[in-house]
């Protein structure tokens, strides 16, 4: 028989009791054992949810208190020297969330270490430092004990996650020269091979293994690592065995040493179906073959029909005992229960699964697969109603969106005056200072601020109530920015409540969920818009409270756009027409905003993008039709303002060396990056090419509660006037700082203008 599997599960919580249960115990109000009382609560309550489902096969290890990474680092005992490790010591939560967020306190001031992207999704983890003296062993208990406490709670067979050896090196990032990868990889083996004994000796029978480096382009190194790798799991019986899981895309490119590495494999067959007969004829006489049918990084209910008949194609070739049916990644990237949703428009509310639901929808998958479809033909016949619905509802298109999207042309992707002679007509209008200084634009949004949208919404004040409190908090902000001396500045966003929700509120084609929640990093949730249909802008969005900031201050004041690309890479999209026409959609939208903006007196418009680097396809081959569509978006969205208006962009936690010339394409007059936790690494890649426009690479880290120094500031420009001319060079944060508080905020900013202002003072 087939096996109903899942990979992973989302960490929040339905009410995220994970964010507030770590959230309270970083500012004191919580003490160590209640907050891990919460992930044990949680932990238990997930494991019951997917048993109730009807899952065969449940995981333990995969509920994280920051990022998997981070805990794989921990487990690993790969703790950097700064944060005075005791080696084979276990790892405690403090050492561990301050490789996470940084400590400053009376006797500590540390740096957290670098954060980036998970391949091409918005979830974020720690990077793994690697030097060449760096030593193994377990350092956490935490992985063991997750499977007592599963089977305490009727987990009968439990199975263990790890993220795999080379995955954790390829991953990680070497920081002094020198550092050889297969050094590294021979000493991480043997904590591994005691890992898989502990777990063989505790009764598991198989370790899921994720290796999704593996739907990469691989150099030879890499191939090495992996055949040095599971050659040597290969000849260690006292192990469980092993999936090795993969996802995101495709393994036909590495099929030969994927199929070779372990008893069982697991592919993505939602973002990429052709692989499965490949994959499948090149399997071993007993190996296990894990289909990932369903979708766990979109919410849309997954056509069973369809699916089955890939699952059935599965079956032929292999039997139904080398089968388990999963989703196509762990549901970490999916909200946890669509029943919660009691406000979303009924329609689209039927064309949507949660994580609980995609687990049903495996289950029934499951029992058709094992010939028993009768018990589940209400179940897919549910199914095959709401997937037709959304095929021929009329919510989906739009006449004037089709309409305007046939004029669509190269002329509206374009500014026709070159950025030198742009820049100049700016800085004239402008008068801006060498080194100018701004933020990426939110400043904290206090409890106080957050209070007050709630009230809005639960009617417990008026509109107008609510428009006088944020105008006071807005002038307020602008005060404090112009007393610190700050050359551009913000209006703080103090009614935005996301940087995607808050335009996706305002745009036809969007629904929003209330408790429709996914983890961004560490603490940080989001909850996606779900693009479903044809998208178009009613009317102005950000128009109102950017001009009553402008009238409130003779400073340059910066409109605050998010752009096209994060917009569709941050929402749960549509998946019935190519992203890059969702993406168009978008960008025309935007470009109406941007106009609006202009005619309203606002000289200088930001268009964040930060997710422009996370949407590149994993594999090279990929690259160049996706750069264009998504270059143009951009353009298409900024190119309709005269030369006077600047334009700024802004990109964080991304690697930019392999797409320099793409961001140099996207012609913003300034772009803004994040730099700090790098030390300033990534402008490596302007010594090889020479970026034409502004740039401000960020000097203080805000992902952290620390609060840098000015000489630290000045120390991060000098290092980045080795590589942008000093003409070219702004002064600004890596990012906005919406989740920071006031009193850091403060001291920070001031700090930042000095050190601007004492690089003016060496000119």
């Amino acid at each position: 028989m087939a096996h109903s599997a899942n990979l992973g599960f989302p960490r929040f919580g339905v009410n995220r009791e994970w964010k507030k249960a770590s959230e309270r115990y970083w500012s004191g109000k919580l003490t160590r054992e209640e907050m891990l009382a919460t992930a044990d609560d949680l932990m238990m309550r997930h494991w019951m949810l997917q048993k109730e489902a009807g899952i065969d096969i449940i995981p333990v290890n995969d509920f994280a208190f920051y990022d998997h990474v981070l805990d794989t680092i921990a487990l690993l005992g790969a703790v950097p020297a700064r944060y005075n490790h005791p080696a084979g010591s276990q790892v405690d939560v403090d050492t561990y969330f301050a490789m996470a967020r940084g400590r400053q306190d009376a006797t500590t001031d540390v740096t957290a270490m670098e954060m980036t992207k998970w391949f091409d999704t918005n979830y974020h983890y720690i990077v793994p430092e690697l030097s060449g003296d760096m030593q193994f062993q377990i350092a956490s208990e935490r992985p063991f004990e997750a499977v007592e406490k599963a089977r305490s709670v009727g987990v009968e067979n439990p199975r263990p996650v790890l993220l795999g050896p080379v995955s954790f090196l390829l991953l990680g990032k070497t920081v002094e020269d020198g550092v050889e990868l297969n050094e590294l990889l021979n000493r991480l083996l043997p904590v591994y091979t005691e890992i898989l004994q502990r777990y063989k000796d505790m009764g598991i029978q198989q370790v899921q293994i994720d290796e999704p480096t593996l739907v990469l382009d691989l150099n030879d190194e890499a191939v090495a690592l992996f055949r040095t790798a599971y050659d040597h799991f290969a000849t260690r019986n006292e192990r469980p065995d092993l999936l090795v899981a993969t996802y995101f895309g495709t393994i036909e490119h590495n099929l030969e040493l994927a199929a070779s590495l372990a008893e069982g494999l697991h592919i993505d067959l939602v973002r990429a179906p052709g692989q499965l007969n490949a994959v499948a004829g090149v399997l071993g006489e007993s190996q296990i073959l894990s289909l990932g049918v369903v979708d766990g990084r979109n919410v849309w209910r997954t056509d069973l029909e369809r699916a089955l008949r890939m699952v059935k194609e599965g079956v032929e070739i292999l039997g139904s005992d080398r089968i388990q049916l999963a989703p196509s990644c762990s549901l970490l990237h999916s909200p946890i229960d669509l029943e919660r949703e009691t406000k979303m428009d009924p329609d689209v509310l039927e064309w949507l699964a949660y994580g609980k639901q995609k687990l049903e929808e495996i289950n029934a998958l499951t029992l058709a697969a094992n010939g028993k479809q009768d018990e589940v033909a209400d179940f897919f016949d549910a199914n095959a109603k709401a997937v037709q619905k959304r095929r021929s509802s009329s919510k989906v298109t739009n006449p004037a969106v089709q309409e305007r999207m046939a004029k669509l042309n190269d002329d509206m992707a374009r500014r026709y005056t070159p950025f030198n002679e742009r820049i100049r007509i700016q800085q004239e209008k402008l008068h801006l200072p060498p080194y100018p200084t701004t933020t990426i634009g939110s400043f904290p949004q206090t409890k106080e601020v957050r209070r007050l949208r709630a009230n809005l919404k639960k009617g417990e004040i008026t509109q107008q109530q609510y428009d006088d409190a944020i105008a006071e908090v807005t002038l307020d902000t602008i005060r404090f920015q112009e007393e610190a001396d700050l050359d551009v500045l913000v209006h703080g966003e103090f009614e935005r409540n996301d940087m995607v929700e808050y335009f996706g509120e305002q745009l036809d084609g969007f629904v929003f969920s209330q408790n429709g929640w996914v983890q961004s990093y560490g603490s940080r949730g989001v909850k996606p818009p779900i693009i479903f249909g044809d998208i178009n802008r009613p009317g102005p969005m950000t128009v109102k409270w950017s001009k009553f900031a402008k009238d409130h201050t003779d400073r340059p004041m910066k409109g605050m756009l998010t752009g096209p690309v994060t917009i569709l890479q941050w929402s749960f999209v549509r998946d019935d027409q190519p992203r890059k026409t969702t993406c168009e959609q978008i960008s025309l939208a935007i470009r109406d905003e941007v106009v609006d903006l202009e005619a309203a007196g606002i000289d200088v418009i930001q268009i964040d993008e930060p997710a422009i680097r996370e949407g590149l396809p994993l594999r090279r081959q990929d690259w160049a039709d996706y750069l264009d569509w998504a270059v143009r978006c951009f353009r298409i969205s900024a190119s309709g303002v005269q030369d006077q208006t600047q334009i700024h962009t802004h990109m964080c936690y991304s690697e930019f060396n392999d797409m320099i010339e793409s961001i140099a394409a996207m012609d913003a007059d300034v772009i803004s990056i994040e730099a700090s936790r790098s030390r300033m690494e990534l402008l490596d890649s302007f010594d090889s090419f020479v970026y034409p426009n502004d740039i401000g690479p960020g000097v203080w880290d805000i992902h952290s509660p620390r609060v840098p120094s000015r000489d630290e500031m000045v120390e991060l420009l000098e290092a980045a006037l080795k590589h942008v001319p000093k003409e070219r060079l702004w002064v600004n944060p890596d990012c906005g700082l919406k989740t920071r508080g006031w009193e850091e905020t403060r001291t920070s900013v001031r700090n930042m203008v000095e050190a601007a202002k004492a690089l003016r003072e060496r000119a």
